[in-house]
């Protein structure tokens, strides 16, 4: 293995550049990225960053230098136009190409659209999030009000940014609660009750039918950019195809982050959208390449913060059965444990990062808590780990 080509340059990208590098592997190393910024955080976009209370230096994940001096050449600006598989060669699109013995796919995603708000906002990238603060700040001056088609969570963050930012908010989301696709009925409700008090017009079960595009921004999901890998011939099912090691369908290209979709043992489809899940894939695709067996399993988690409350997420809720809420709702800080025939899968936090943290070490270990025991605030949960 003489040359590794990363198509990407974020977050499962630079894990499994500085994973391969950390594991000992010497050789040629590029990323291509085909936006003109070098990695740089994401999850501030929707937040700090958009509410103007970051600096530039603190959205850099690695600078350029940084990334030269552990021997990993980084490419902005280079979008790839298509693999040729049979040759082991990466067509870019200025027309060059570039050979790999292996090859990885971080190619992320790209945000769902409507037909009829082409002159919508949406936020995925650095440059969404600056027009986005742009159009912020023109609305603001025009006391105009910014509509979010979309009850996500890039939706609500942004929906909490603009109300601290001063202007009026409405959220519109087409089914019956908020963050339906992540939580349960009574986090959606508390979600909703929260951008309430504070001044969020939440309408459900509701469409963008008759709003102005330009003072929407689309909030609606993602698509996997697997366009690449399925122009190659690549399996892919609502995106690139893996297992907990980053396989793809060939042997050598290996696939991590927002683009894929991890196949379990027992043959249904997961995608992860968040930073851990693009961390651990990317680290979890390097090992393969060093011949290592280190796939990602831990219990996935994730994150957001909205109007001051911080929601942390472990394990995935969907399909729980019965869901014991420990403290309470009305609490500054509380939790919600969910089962599936009493078997702990999930832990949903707010404000509670000491409790989060516990609640994926449970996860991990297999130690799981009875309802009841989860729900009896004087049960020490900490005790099933001795």
């Amino acid at each position: 293995m003489e040359r590794v080509l990363i198509v990407g340059a974020g977050q499962a990208a630079v894990a499994a550049a500085e994973a391969l590098r950390g594991g000992g592997y010497a050789g040629a190393l590029t990323l291509l990225g085909d936006e003109a910024h070098g990695p740089y955080h994401r999850p501030p976009l929707s937040k700090a960053w958009l509410a103007g209370e970051m600096q530039a230096a603190q959205l850099v994940m690695r600078a350029p230098e940084m990334l030269a001096k552990k021997g990993i050449e980084l490419r902005t600006g280079t979008p790839v136009a298509a693999i040729h598989r049979a040759d082991q060669v990466v067509a870019l699109a200025d027309g060059t190409a570039l050979p790999y013995d292996m090859l990885v796919l971080a190619t992320g995603a790209t945000p769902r659209r409507l037909p009829g708000f082409e002159a919508a906002a949406v936020l995925r990238s650095r440059d969404d999030a600056e027009a986005l603060a742009a159009r912020l700040q023109a609305l603001k001056a025009a006391g105009r009000p910014l509509t979010v088609v979309g009850g996500g969570f890039i939706g609500l963050e942004v929906a909490a940014t603009a109300r601290k930012l001063g202007l009026a908010v409405t959220v519109i989301e087409a089914q019956s609660r908020l963050l339906a696709r992540a939580l349960p009925p009574l986090l959606s409700d508390w979600f909703a009750a929260l951008h309430r008090e504070h001044g969020v017009d939440v309408r459900l079960g509701a469409s963008a039918a008759g709003v102005d595009p330009a003072e929407v921004l689309l909030g609606i999901g993602v698509v996997p950019n697997d366009a690449l890998a399925r122009a190659a011939g690549l399996v892919c099912e609502g995106g690139i195809v893996v297992d907990a090691h980053g396989h793809t369908s060939d042997p050598a290209i290996v696939a991590a982050g927002d683009c894929t979709v991890r196949r379990l043992p027992d043959g249904r489809l997961l995608r992860l959208e968040s930073v851990q899940g693009a961390t651990e894939g990317g680290k979890a695709a390097a090992a393969t390449l060093l011949g290592l067996d280190k796939p990602f399993t831990a219990t996935p988690w994730f994150w957001s913060d909205q109007h001051g409350r911080k929601l942390q997420m472990a394990g995935l809720s969907a399909g729980a059965d019965r869901s014991v809420v420990r403290g309470a709702l009305d609490a500054p800080s509380f939790s919600v444990w969910h089962f599936v025939a009493d078997q702990l899968v999930a832990v949903d936090t707010v404000d509670a990062s000491r409790e989060h943290l516990l609640a994926r070490k449970l996860l991990d270990a297999g130690r799981r808590p009875t309802p009841e025991q989860a729900a009896d605030t004087a049960f020490d949960l900490a005790g099933l780990l001795a």
